[in-house]
């Protein structure tokens, strides 16, 4: 299942995370935002051990949301030692969430 990501534990998970790590931001009155959800929950599935895989609701986490410029929903961040590497706006198949996790395995 993936972590619930907060203003409180934002730091502790996703910047000092030795894995890299996919970051949902998401709402539950998003339309959009419920297409990805279960392909992130299959992916925390997948990638337990190998990549943490958490999300954001941005109506309860403000800050993170702000401190990354979140201005469209789903927004998905891929994070490496703790900075943002990749980007991914809008709802997509869960391979192309994938590819984007593989490449930060690397």
């Amino acid at each position: 299942m993936a972590l619930e990501i907060t203003d409180a534990n934002f730091n502790e998970v996703v910047e000092n995370s030795k894995q890299p790590v996919l970051l949902d931001f998401w709402a539950e009155w998003c339309g959009p935002c419920r297409m990805v959800g279960p392909l992130v929950e299959e992916l925390s599935k997948d990638y337990a051990g190998k990549a943490v895989v958490g999300k954001v609701n941005v109506d309860t986490n403000p800050e993170i949301s702000m401190k990354f410029g979140i201005r469209n929903i789903p927004t998905i961040l891929f994070f490496k030692d703790g900075k943002v590497v990749d980007k991914q706006v809008g709802a997509v198949p869960k391979a192309t969430l994938a590819a984007k996790l593989d490449a930060q395995l690397k």
